[in-house]
């Protein structure tokens, strides 16, 4: 799949596949190839695809990965800006980027709200949960995750940080 800046992605393309299973490895390889400046503009191509789900599907696996790569480092949130753009037109794909952004916050120990987190997907919640050492954050996923499971996986963790915190002075 070239990106192509002007084209949505429809039967009129040359490239079109009816199935969906083909166009969505078709942008499963095409993000794989992509140079990172032209990273936008195919976001903007296969978000234009009739199969919504589908697209954003591949969007998000696209985003998963880059985001991952670039969470703790300082070229994210230029490239955070950069995907806002591209990203806005799908309310999965948008929200899939601010709790990349949210997640980063928490990792970074740099301000968060405790109301986002507790607004965030299952997704979220459930990673925090699992990769997260921060108290705070297991604190709030242990009270308050969205499900059972959320909330054991924080527990958990949380007393195992607890205990591998060094005792405070003895008064």
């Amino acid at each position: 799949m070239t990106v192509e800046t002007s084209g949505a992605v429809s039967p009129d393309d040359p490239d079109w596949d009816p199935d969906e299973h083909v166009r969505f490895a078709r942008y499963r390889r095409a993000f794989d190839e992509v140079a990172p400046p032209d990273a936008a503009a195919l976001i903007a191509q296969v978000l234009t695809d009739p199969d919504k789900g589908m697209a954003n599907s591949a969007v998000c696996e696209y985003l998963d990965r880059r985001a991952a790569e670039l969470l703790t480092g300082p070229a994210y949130p230029a490239w955070r800006l950069e995907m806002t753009g591209p990203v806005g037109v799908d309310d999965f794909s948008t929200r899939r980027l601010n709790e990349w952004t949210l997640l980063r916050a928490m990792t970074l120990n740099e301000p968060w709200d405790t109301e986002n987190l507790l607004a965030a997907s299952n997704w979220l919640q459930l990673r925090t949960a699992e990769k997260s050492s921060a108290t705070t954050v297991l604190e709030v996923l242990a009270e308050s995750g969205r499900t059972r499971r959320i909330r054991n996986i924080a527990g958990s963790r949380l007393s195992t940080a607890q205990r591998s915190m060094p005792a405070g002075p003895e008064h």
